[in-house]
């Protein structure tokens, strides 16, 4: 009898795992691809960079179920800063939302969807920042994370700094799905 249940134990969590393992969050775009450089377009214009400072097109599918807004946050581990480089902060993306426009970074543009907010990144102001490592260094990876929330507004304003948007993301999130490119100089 025992063994019996404990088969049957085994079977329903080899189910259930397999059904949560089908349902995938995914997040993709036609500009930028894991393992691979960023172009021109992604590189910052100032620090020493001559790029064009444009954010990449962004795609997702797959959020959970009970997703009611997403984020995106743009991040170098690699800077030599002791804490990384946060390049974008973007949130308050309703669940509707399913791509981020090629340039939605961009303040004056104003392409982004409506019901976001970007915030403060290390740049010390909101919207994209482009890739701009330090000339000779190391490879540095740029890790594009999109993040599926459980909440549909985070109570932040466009002041408020890449941690404390990190902080409210963690505490909020369903899922995340990540692209991480890589750019040198």
């Amino acid at each position: 009898m025992k063994s019996r249940l404990v088969y049957l134990l085994l079977v329903s969590f080899l189910f259930v795992g397999s059904t949560v393992a089908s349902e995938t969050f995914v997040l993709s775009s036609p500009d930028i691809a894991d393992g691979k450089i960023l172009t021109e377009k992604q590189v910052l214009d100032g620090f020493g960079c001559s790029g064009s400072n444009i954010s990449p097109q962004l795609n997702w599918s797959g959020e959970p179920v009970g997703t009611k807004s997403f984020a995106l946050t743009v991040y170098d581990p690699d800077a030599p800063t002791g804490s990384g480089w946060w390049h974008w902060v973007i949130f308050n993306i309703d669940n509707n939302t399913h791509k981020l426009v090629r340039n939605a970074g961009s303040l004056k543009a104003k392409v982004a969807p409506n019901t976001s907010m970007q915030s403060r990144t290390d740049f010390g102001a909101a919207g994209f920042g482009g890739a701009c490592p330090p000339e000779g260094d190391k490879a540095h990876r740029y890790q594009f994370t999109l993040y599926a929330l459980d909440v549909e507004k985070l109570d932040l304003s466009a002041d408020s700094s890449a941690a404390m948007v990190g902080f409210m993301l963690n505490k909020h999130m369903l899922a995340s799905a990540r692209i991480e490119a890589i750019y040198r100089r």
